[in-house]
């Protein structure tokens, strides 16, 4: 197994950052899915993180949030992001309004770690996004035991 770096030690030019929140049940159990590439798709670290009880749309935005904060720490010169939240992905772009007082929070926390980062954030199918969508449901299947069925 190869072993992702933990810092790259110069300064990257460009680096890629995809992330997905999961929850089940809208509120329900939820996780976080980060992953942060090289601009050749070399990936450089991958985290999950259990967020507890929250809708889908909260769970996508702290996965944001927690994946700006590690990829704030490689001082990219350009950040591209990737979620299949098209939602957040507009609502950062400021093309859709926010009206639940919760996202508004979590987008001004967003936008608070942009700031003075070049970036630029696109919305993708789920299928481009699976290796977040997988690390987020790790996180969940963590805490949260598995129903049997047939029992």
């Amino acid at each position: 197994m190869r072993e992702l770096r933990a810092h790259p030690g110069d300064r990257l030019k460009v680096l890629r950052l995809r992330t997905d929140g999961a929850a089940r049940g809208n509120p329900g159990p939820a996780g976080a899915g980060i992953l942060i590439e090289d601009e050749q798709g070399m990936r450089l670290q991958a985290r999950h993180k259990w967020l507890g009880s929250m809708t889908n749309n909260q769970a996508e935005y702290h996965a944001l949030i927690e994946g700006l904060k590690a990829a704030r720490v490689w001082t990219p010169d350009r950040l591209e992001i990737f979620l299949d939240s098209k939602l957040v992905v507009e609502q950062v772009k400021g093309q859709y309004r926010i009206r639940e007082p919760e996202l508004q929070r979590l987008h001004a926390e967003a936008m608070r770690l942009l700031d003075g980062l070049p970036y630029e954030i696109k919305h993708v199918a789920r299928e481009e996004n699976r290796g977040a969508d997988h690390l987020a449901n790790m996180a969940i299947d963590e805490k949260v035991p598995k129903k049997k069925f047939g029992g």
